[in-house]
């Protein structure tokens, strides 16, 4: 049985745009998009792990809101539970310390660039809620 690793991500959404966060070489999965946060801790809750990891990757504040979704992904080192959350910015504009860039997309160029697979479920939910066709 693979390594299950549970991760939390961020939809941060200003100005009807989505933040998009690009991994940087040094990370796994380079190059590719996604939404930012990262594994939840043991004994941690996913609103908790959001914070923490927001606060640590971007050096910026969030408020937790209401939950997206949660999808499984199987990648070859394991099976990743992404569970995605609605964040509002408090204060500061995000900084990069880890990825290589951020993006404000609007919802439709969402597909402009290559989404990390594990966040392709929650781009296309809201790509139809904030711009439905």
């Amino acid at each position: 049985m693979k390594k299950r690793i549970t991760v939390v991500g961020a939809v941060f959404v200003k100005d009807g745009r989505i933040l998009a966060a690009k991994r940087s070489e040094s990370m796994s999965l380079p190059g590719l998009w996604e939404f930012p946060g990262g594994k939840i801790e043991p004994g941690e809750t996913a609103e908790a792990a959001l914070l923490r990891e927001i606060s640590e990757e971007f050096r910026c504040e969030i408020e937790v809101g209401d939950h997206l979704t949660t999808t499984d992904y199987e990648y070859p080192f394991g099976v990743v539970s992404l569970t995605t959350y609605f964040v509002e910015l408090l204060g500061a504009e995000p900084e990069l310390t880890e990825h290589s860039e951020i993006r404000w997309l609007h919802p439709r160029e969402l597909f402009e660039v290559e989404w990390a697979p594990a966040d392709i479920p929650a781009v296309k939910l809201l790509a139809n809620q904030i711009a439905p066709e």
